[in-house]
């Protein structure tokens, strides 16, 4: 849904909205853009 880099370390937040959570999820991925540093239901995040 949505891709930002922090510009602190360039690692990159991805966000998805997951249906069967009914939130969106945000993953965080090293700057390689694969390499997945963590992930959690996102409850501030607004589309």
């Amino acid at each position: 849904m949505r891709k930002e880099v922090q510009p602190e370390d360039q690692r990159i937040r991805h966000w998805i909205f997951v249906p069967e959570l009914g939130r969106y999820l945000r993953a965080v991925t090293l700057e390689d853009g694969a390499t997945l540093h963590n992930a959690f239901p996102d409850r501030r995040f607004k589309p």
